[in-house]
């Protein structure tokens, strides 16, 4: 079976299966849900599963992403960007309009992978 780089919108048990695959595989944990609130995504991505860290740079270019994604719900989505926080282990951010899911948790991984395999 294929390593899935996230999950979006599943059950628990699905979540802590993942979990722990990603722990077995020493990849990122990274899930998004639809948070019914307003109806945008949250996305989570935790390290603690893995050997490695987000450096200061690399932490910069996460805002980044975030950045123009907030740019984006504010001016063509009804609801607008809620909140987000990046740290060396964990990044969770809330708000994510659905068109862009899975082009931030694919971005998110990758910059993990690019930068240390």
């Amino acid at each position: 079976m294929p390593f899935h780089k996230y999950l979006a919108d599943s059950k628990m048990f699905e979540y802590d299966r993942h979990y722990r695959e990603c722990q077995q595989q020493n990849k990122p944990f990274i899930k998004s849900k639809i948070n019914p609130a307003h109806g945008n995504s949250s996305i989570t991505m935790d390290l603690m599963t893995c050997n490695y860290v987000f450096s200061k740079s690399e932490q910069n270019e996460i805002k980044k992403l975030i950045q123009d994604e907030i740019e984006f719900v504010n001016s063509n989505c009804k609801n607008s960007f809620n909140d987000y926080s990046v740290d060396e282990e964990l990044i969770w951010i809330d708000g994510v309009s659905s068109d862009h899911v899975d082009f931030i948790c694919r971005s998110l991984y990758d910059l993990s992978q690019n930068s240390h395999n």
